[in-house]
């Protein structure tokens, strides 16, 4: 019987030490537990999404009114230098009945036609004026009739009379209508484009000139051969060369 108590002694030790530790586990568990859910609650009811935080806006100083969107245009509609806006220039009106037009007008035009077809130059000098009246041929101090023959190629002067002539055969314009200045103009290529002369209108203008000439003139974008005005009271007022 002394023999087996020591036997009882440490089995009842081991016993005792394995409750207080399994007591001991089970505390420690519940209150783990009790950290993270609330008592009644399953494990997934008491997980939360972290939410994470905001960051902190940074300084961006004093708020700025932006600036106005540069493809934007403020111009007045009517102020703008726009080729797809430009109101186009009106059409010109070609003439050709010389029975409507003023009767001094009319009648300048019939005495160029009798001295320049007659082949003699000396028949243009009455017509040519005098003074502030003359007309301008080139050099305003010089005489005309001479700066003719110059201008012809021959001594005569009898080129430059055919060309007179062809000129004055053409269609004309009234410019500057209702001015100081205003003119009836031959041929009427003076005020239209080249490049807008219709196949009809191109055959009068390979009249005067030849197909090198149109091609030079073509470059320059305007009419640069003779051209003869005469003002509505019947004074002729040129007759010259250029743009």
């Amino acid at each position: 019987m002394s023999a087996n108590r020591p036997a009882k002694a440490r089995f009842s030790a081991l016993l005792l030490s394995a409750l207080i530790l399994s007591g001991s586990g089970s505390h420690a568990a519940f209150a783990l537990s009790e950290l993270k859910q609330i008592p009644g609650q399953t494990q997934q009811d008491g997980q939360t999404e972290e939410t994470p935080e905001e960051e902190a806006p940074a300084d961006r100083g004093p708020m700025q009114i932006p600036m106005p969107d540069p493809l934007v245009n403020r111009q007045d509609p009517d102020s703008r230098d726009d080729p797809q806006t430009t109101v186009p220039a009106a059409p010109v009106e070609v003439l050709s009945d010389v029975s409507k037009i003023p009767e001094p007008v009319a009648r300048m035009r019939a005495l160029i036609v009798e001295a320049a077809a007659s082949g003699d130059i000396e028949r243009l000098r009455p017509l040519l004026g005098k003074g502030p009246t003359q007309t301008q041929i080139a050099e305003n101090d010089r005489d005309p009739i001479e700066v003719l023959k110059e201008l012809s190629g021959d001594q005569d002067g009898i080129e430059i009379l055919a060309i007179l002539l062809d000129v004055l055969s053409t269609g004309f314009v009234l410019v500057d209508k209702d001015t100081p200045d205003a003119a009836y103009v031959w041929p009427y290529f003076t005020e239209k484009s080249l490049g807008s002369l219709t196949p009809p209108e191109k055959v009068d203008l390979f009249r005067l000139v030849t197909a090198g000439d149109v091609a030079g003139m073509e470059e320059g974008g305007n009419y640069n051969f003779y051209r003869v005005g005469i003002t509505p009271d019947g004074e002729w007022k040129f007759f010259i060369a250029g743009d």
